[in-house]
């Protein structure tokens, strides 16, 4: 049978990819946690939107980069059956030019704090019946980017514990998987024209970016019930344009 309560912990809920989860999960009768950072006024926006599902929302701010944060927001988390990852920042510029300082910052942000939530976390999660946890990684972890050098490099660091560890928690029906988007029409590509966007869409074979809610419907299935015997996988939402 259905556990009554499931309860959702989504990191990055105020970015674009992490509020079109948290919507989704929402729909799916998930309770959440929603973290996130600066952004306290698009939060409590998507915290008014998601009230129509009459499901519990509880806010968790924290910055990645202060690690003294993670007791914190352990503390404020009780039962759990799904955390998800989406929080992420990148940076566009040659590795040479890269500093000591961005390096830390998107390691934190991508590989420590999450790899240290998820071991604090395991032991709720694989109580769970159906123990779900999932990183929003990139296209990029897989292939590689010239000018992201060190986002690739830790978007590949979230694919390779995502295999070592899904073998690791199997016994206990908890799965572990990564959703490796390609170009995904949020800020992030704000960066580019609307000329370059065109020749990004054009090598697409789909014909179009993706939008957040392509990201969010296929984590709504990887935490589903019906992807019991999916595990270590990365699924790549891009439209065709890596196979």
């Amino acid at each position: 049978m259905r556990q009554t309560k499931r309860y959702a912990f989504v990191t990055g809920a105020s970015g674009e990819i992490g509020g079109a989860i948290a919507r989704r999960l929402a729909q799916d009768g998930f309770h959440l946690y929603l973290h996130y950072y600066k952004n306290t006024s698009r939060i409590l926006e998507l915290t008014e939107e998601l009230k129509v599902f009459n499901i519990d929302v509880f806010l968790v701010q924290a910055d990645f980069r202060n690690s003294e944060n993670l007791m914190r927001i352990t503390k404020e988390i009780f039962q759990l059956d799904v955390f998800v990852h989406a929080a992420g920042e990148s940076e566009y510029t040659l590795f040479m030019d890269s500093s000591d300082q961005s390096l830390e910052h998107l390691y934190q942000i991508h590989v420590e704090m999450p790899l240290r939530l998820v071991r604090t976390f395991l032991p709720k999660i694989q109580k769970s019946e159906h123990g779900r946890i999932l990183f929003i990684s990139s296209i990029w972890g897989e292939i590689g980017a010239a000018m992201e050098v060190i986002y690739s490099t830790m978007k590949g660091a979230q694919l390779a514990f995502v295999k070592a560890l899904s073998k690791e928690v199997a016994y206990s029906g908890t799965t572990v998987n990564a959703i490796t988007p390609g170009a995904v029409d949020t800020a992030m590509l704000d960066r580019f024209t609307e000329c370059e966007k065109l020749d990004l869409e054009n090598e697409i074979p789909l014909g179009r970016l993706a939008k957040p809610i392509d990201v969010a419907n296929a984590a709504s299935y990887l935490l589903s019930e019906k992807s019991d015997y999916i595990t270590g996988q990365a699924l790549g939402v891009n439209g065709g344009w890596n196979m």
